[in-house]
């Protein structure tokens, strides 16, 4: 499976590259519309590539270096000839900002006469039955939730999207959304009372006749797997379907093609079950007595386990484990639960919705442990002449359990989505563009290719226009001990503590680990304090991960310490950000039972399982998490790697030729050396700002 890098595409009667290259010029539309726009040669090119796979109704994966500006390449084309477009982001913050600013930015620029809508999922809109229903019955798990569901029912009455994002004074993390939004299995759909207001129904119908809609990747593969978001309605009029930050494609898209059932699922239904039972038919059955064995019994498997955090494939858990007779139980508790609420089902639609509820849940525990095989998926038409067809593709599952505090989970992950996203893929033709800063490990494109199931497809790069080497410095410091020995968190935290001063603070200290985010924090305050060093710290968990963000602009001086969810997706530009420090190279935790299952299924086939695929999944991470640092053609800054294999293995080289070319060094003194000089940089620009301005009288 390879994907070619670079290849040629031809100019499409059309779309003329004269075209593309005067509305990207310098006096072209976008020059003369946006303040801030400079041609970009790679820009250029990038519109260039991704207007012919328009035309031709074509695969194009496309990786375009950070500053290389590819909303701007890709939405110019997809504005002027895509038709139909379908725009997917890696999250709703991105969904946001090219609803609100981006599109609306080139529509204005282009003078393009498309509608655009913004389609979310449906626990992004306010219910209006479940609302009313809880202003009714009550049910509040937190006492702020009161002033909160006051603010909601405040907000459904003057809103016309029911957006909750537009609502701030209630916080997305707020309980009280779970009660005021439904679900796939709590929708009555077309005969609710409310369904002529019903926001979510509103909003697929402004997307059914808009020319672009905004989605993002967990929208897109829910509807794939689940068939419940409305792009299923949308997707045979596309033309066009753009995926942007496409690298996080293989990840969601493994979520929503495998199947999870958890205990807390069970748990909620029980609560429902109660109060509906109690009041609809209060005399038709024994509610607490009912749910009472079902509760317990999905407690009892939890118990199982009795560690907090538990990853283990259905082959690690021993025959005699009490984990398969619990579950059993649970199973029979179940069904006889479902028993009742079949003779109920009549005295009201909501005791209904209980017992399919309950007859989901009870199917995928049953079905949680079945074959592991399913039949082989048809896969994409290969072209003709293109080299070789795609292979023909079995789909395997892994099995597995996770444990949490409160909550034991039950997952049936696919080994590949290949076959399974390639199905989606036939039938109406049209072009397909997958995008991100990260798709390819030193240019070569055959990894991602393998995952996305992408065989023979078009593969182009465009470097970034920033000048790494000037801008920044790569550094990797001397006699750190191995990453898994135990005194490493506080070897890396020693290191980087004359780096940070350096630095005056402006940094984020990414982390692979949580434990790691919390033992960083713990030093680095203490520290910090004993030093009598005055920069904020901002620690994931502490708040959300956009007021960390902006507090963390405010200061100017701030240390950061994240982990996985701020590796990617964070934009911040200039002296607030100047020292980006990586405590481990991001390689997949070895306790995960879909990467052990993964691993062995390519070494039946002859391919390492560590060349193939844990180490390009951990350089494109990687190149997400350094290219926080330099977001501007004036930002100046270091990327401190402590990991010491990369320069100590074989695969290092691999590693660091895949990073941005910044000059490259191992000394601390030409860090702080680096740090001195933009200091001294800072204090005369800000001297030149005070200075008068001249007397020309």
């Amino acid at each position: 499976m390879s994907a070619p890098e670079d290849t040629a595409v031809p100019e499409t009667p059309g779309i003329h590259d004269a075209e593309i290259e005067q509305l990207f010029g310098a006096g072209g539309a976008l020059g003369g519309s946006v303040g801030s726009y400079r041609p970009r040669h790679s820009q250029t090119e990038m519109a260039k590539a991704i207007a012919s796979a328009i035309a031709n109704q074509g695969t194009l994966i496309a990786e375009a270096g950070t500053g290389t500006g590819k909303t701007f390449a890709y939405l110019v084309p997809a504005l002027l000839w895509g038709g139909k477009v379908i725009v997917s982001t890696g999250t709703k913050t991105l969904q946001d900002q090219l609803y609100t600013r981006d599109i609306p930015t080139v529509r204005r620029a282009l003078q393009a006469p498309v509608s655009v809508a913004l389609l979310k999922g449906r626990s992004n809109y306010v219910c209006h039955f479940h609302l009313e229903r809880t202003l009714q019955n009550g049910r509040l798990t937190a006492r702020e939730d009161v002033g909160y569901l006051r603010e909601i029912s405040r907000f459904v009455k003057t809103t016309s999207s029911g957006d909750k994002a537009e609502l701030s004074q209630v916080p997305e993390t707020a309980s009280v959304w779970n009660l005021v939004t439904s679900t796939r299995d709590t929708c009555f759909g077309s005969e609710c009372q409310y369904y002529q207001d019903c926001f979510v129904m509103k909003a697929r119908k402004e997307a059914q006749q808009a020319d672009v809609v905004v989605v993002n990747h967990h929208l897109f593969f829910a509807d794939v797997a689940l068939k419940d978001t409305g792009i299923a309605e949308l997707l045979p009029a596309a033309n066009t379907v753009i995926f942007d930050e496409a690298h996080q494609l293989p990840e969601t898209a493994t979520l929503f093609f495998g199947e999870t059932v958890s205990t807390s699922q069970v748990l909620e239904l029980c609560r429902d079950v109660l109060a509906e039972g109690l009041s609809h038919a209060r005399d038709g059955a024994d509610w607490a007595r009912l749910v009472a064995p079902v509760e317990r019994a999905a407690r009892d498997l939890r118990l199982v386990f009795p560690e907090d955090s538990v990853r283990l494939a259905l082959n690690q858990i021993a025959a005699s484990s009490p984990f398969f007779p619990a579950l059993d139980t649970l199973k029979d508790c179940m069904d006889d639960m479902i028993a009742v609420l079949e003779k109920q089902a009549e005295r009201a639609e909501t005791i209904q919705q209980c017992r399919d509820r309950a007859k989901e849940i009870l199917y995928q525990l049953e079905n949680w442990n079945g074959p592991l095989e399913a039949a082989p998926a048809k896969p994409a038409a290969g072209k003709k002449g293109d080299g070789e067809e795609p292979p023909q593709e079995k789909q395997f599952y892994v099995q597995w359990v996770e444990a949490y505090a409160s909550s034991l989970q039950l997952h049936r992950t696919p080994l590949s989505i290949a076959p399974i996203f390639n199905k989606q893929r036939e039938g109406t033709p049209r072009s397909w563009i997958f995008t991100s800063a990260t798709l390819a490990v030193k240019r070569d494109f055959n990894h991602y290719a393998a995952q996305m199931g992408l065989w023979n497809e078009p593969a182009q790069s465009w470097p970034s226009p920033f000048d790494y080497e000037r801008q920044g410095i790569l550094y990797v410091p001397q006699n750190l001990p191995q990453p898994n020995s135990f005194e490493y968190t506080d070897a890396v935290i020693d290191a980087a503590l004359p780096i940070i001063e350096a630095a005056g603070g402006r940094c984020f200290f990414l982390c692979t680990t949580l434990r790691a985010v919390n033992r960083t924090a713990e030093r680095l305050r203490t520290e910090f304090e004993a030093r009598k060093l005055p920069y904020p710290l901002f620690v994931q968990g502490e708040a959300g991960r956009t007021e960390l963000l902006d507090r963390f602009r405010a200061a100017g001086n701030g240390v950061l310490i994240g982990s996985q969810s701020f590796w990617e997706g964070v934009d911040v530009r200039g002296d607030a950000l100047s020292l980006v420090i990586i405590d481990k190279l991001p390689f997949s935790p070895p306790d995960d039972p879909v990467l052990a299952a993964r691993i062995a299924e390519m070494e039946k086939q002859g391919m390492n399982g560590f060349v193939h695929h844990q180490l390009p999944s951990a350089i494109i991470n990687l190149k997400q998490g350094a290219g926080r640092l330099i977001r501007d053609e004036g930002d100046r800054g270091v990327l401190m790697i402590c990991d010491p294999r990369i320069i100590t293995k074989n695969y290092g080289r691999r590693i660091w030729q895949s990073l941005p070319p910044f000059k490259r060094t191992r000394e601390a003194a030409v860090v702080q050396e680096f740090f001195r000089q933009q200091a001294a940089a800072r204090v005369a620009e800000e001297a030149a700002a005070q200075q008068p301005e001249p007397d020309l009288a």
